[in-house]
């Protein structure tokens, strides 16, 4: 995403008092959760009118992903989600919580979902508890998912269910049937400073 800066030839010098925060997510773990929720803050006090988050990510930890979501949802200012190249696991989940109308997703850009993973080992039983809780995330995440897309609550489980429980690819276009994308571009973010006279 191309950030231009576009000031009026009348003005000499000019400085904000703080630059946009524009976010990006490579990682999902704690220290990108961390820095997210830090960024998330910084950008409510700003004076933008818009959180760019661009996600390209292959994923990572559940955990991380719900954080960064309960950021998105405190926010008092709208967030547009960005892919530029792939966004799969946790960053798919995430690109849904922009907010409606500010998703975009790039013409060659690529989406995947799949159930949720723990990554479960050890004893029999742990391994049974860690299960049960990955369908309890997995419910969760994919039904707010659809909430977000406008879709009905078992809407995305549905279909990664009819495909046997692989990983589902998804191009530019299909994210635009299923709900998940607003618009296939990449927006730019631009800065206008504008000097105008004005007699009464």
């Amino acid at each position: 995403m191309n950030y231009i800066r576009s000031y009026s030839p009348l003005i000499k010098e000019f400085e904000l008092k703080a630059d946009p925060i524009v976010i990006r997510v490579n990682a999902f773990d704690e220290k990108s959760a961390a820095d997210f929720a830090v960024n998330m803050s910084k950008a409510q006090s700003t004076g933008q009118n818009i959180v760019p988050v661009i996600i390209d990510s292959y994923g990572g930890q559940v955990y991380a992903l719900m954080s960064m979501i309960s950021a998105i949802k405190h926010s008092k200012v709208p967030v547009a989600t960005i892919v530029e190249s792939k966004a799969m696991s946790c960053g798919a989940l995430l690109f849904s919580f922009g907010t409606q109308g500010y998703r975009f997703v790039a013409q060659d850009a690529t989406l995947m979902i799949h159930d949720v993973s723990l990554g479960s080992f050890g004893k029999i039983e742990e391994i049974k508890a860690d299960a049960k809780e990955g369908e309890r995330l997995n419910q969760k995440v994919y039904t707010m998912m659809a909430a977000n897309c406008g879709k009905a609550s078992s809407y995305f489980l549905d279909i990664i269910h009819t495909k046997g429980h692989a990983d589902w690819f998804l191009d530019a276009e299909e994210t635009l049937q299923h709900g998940i994308a607003n618009h296939i571009r990449v927006p730019e973010m631009r800065l206008t400073v504008e000097v105008k006279y004005k007699l009464e």
